[in-house]
């Protein structure tokens, strides 16, 4: 059979991993995550993983590389829990970790299940790109944080006027993605044609368009807002607090790790760090993270939406899942 993969992607709150376990059921597939905070270890329920009563099996992919999985429902879930939360993954970890668990399920005889909502991630493993080999740097890194988003597009422009014309207009103004630009094009040379030479592009799936089915939920946006709303509240439930601070407890810091950069973990720096927990900061907190997930939302909508060969299911359908149960069907067994 010819080898597939199955994409589920779409905004925060739509059911994506719900969705995916239901199809790997029925397809014989297993999940892949394409996350960027699932990735870390000890941030379960800010994050969203549903690893409650599963345990973490550890698998030898050979060549020495160890990478782990939940089995959730009978279903394995992989690339949960890859690294600690002071490290900075990015997107060229990602498909180092992702490439060789992808072609371990294939040997297997098994379907290729990705899902999440990092598109940055999904775009670097199914397309390749020119930057994954570029390592950070973190002294210009240090030096560009103290610029202003205003003053980073004024040097890409004139450094790497080509990088500056392929950017949408989301990344345009994120100064993570602006100082990413400029540290690549710090490395790799000034024009497209430099960079390319010296780093190639990389790209491991050589696969027909037929090969990859990429489908995307989406919802009327007052409901993703009362979703995530119920998430929020959920996740409160489930003991988000005290998670972060064993975090804290073990070492980890907002400022030296990822909790002070991540959604449901950095609206919390000022409750952890000095102020009065009074139940008004506290309100004012969720009220913060809530604001921060629909923005997050938007982000995504916006980033998917630029893929046209994404099939758009409305998770407002209450027949929706069948509907995209008969269409992996025919596309699986043609």
């Amino acid at each position: 059979m010819m080898k597939k993969i199955l994409v589920i992607c779409g905004p925060t709150a739509t059911g994506k991993t719900g969705l995916g376990i239901k199809l790997a059921k029925k397809f014989s597939g297993e999940i892949v995550s394409f996350d960027s905070r699932q990735v870390y270890q000890g941030m379960d329920i800010g994050t969203g993983k549903e690893i409650q009563n599963s345990k973490f099996k550890i698998q030898n992919l050979g060549k020495g590389i160890k990478i782990g999985y939940y089995l959730i429902s009978g279903v394995r879930i992989w690339l949960y829990d890859v690294v600690a939360p002071d490290y900075r993954f990015n997107a060229a970890d990602y498909y180092q970790v992702a490439l060789p668990v992808i072609k371990d399920i294939w040997r297997h005889d098994k379907l290729p299940i990705l899902v999440g909502g990092t598109g940055f991630y999904l775009e670097a493993l199914l397309e390749g790109m020119p930057t994954l080999g570029v390592p950070p740097d973190w002294s210009l890194r240090k030096k560009l944080e103290k610029e202003s988003v205003e003053d980073l597009q004024k040097k890409l422009k004139k450094i790497a006027p080509f990088r500056w014309q392929k950017m949408n207009p989301s990344d345009r103004a994120n100064p993570r993605r602006l100082i990413r630009a400029l540290e690549v094009a710090a490395f790799g040379g000034k024009k497209e044609k430099d960079t390319k030479e010296f780093l190639g592009v990389k790209k491991e799936f050589c696969l027909d368009k037929e090969a990859v089915l990429k489908i995307g939920l989406k919802a009327p946006f007052p409901l993703l807002k009362k979703r995530i709303d119920q998430r929020v509240e959920e996740r409160l439930k489930q003991g988000l607090l005290e998670e972060i601070e064993g975090l804290l407890a073990e070492g980890y810091r907002f400022d030296n790790s990822r909790l002070g950069e991540t959604l449901a973990y950095q609206e919390w720096r000022e409750w952890f760090e000095g102020k009065e927990q009074t139940v008004a900061l506290r309100q004012e907190i969720i009220g913060t993270w809530k604001k921060h997930e629909y923005q997050y939302a938007r982000r995504q909508i916006t980033w998917f939406k630029k893929d046209k060969e994404i099939i758009w299911f409305d998770i407002n359908d209450k027949n929706y899942q069948e509907k995209v149960a008969k269409l992996v069907e025919v596309w699986y067994d043609s």
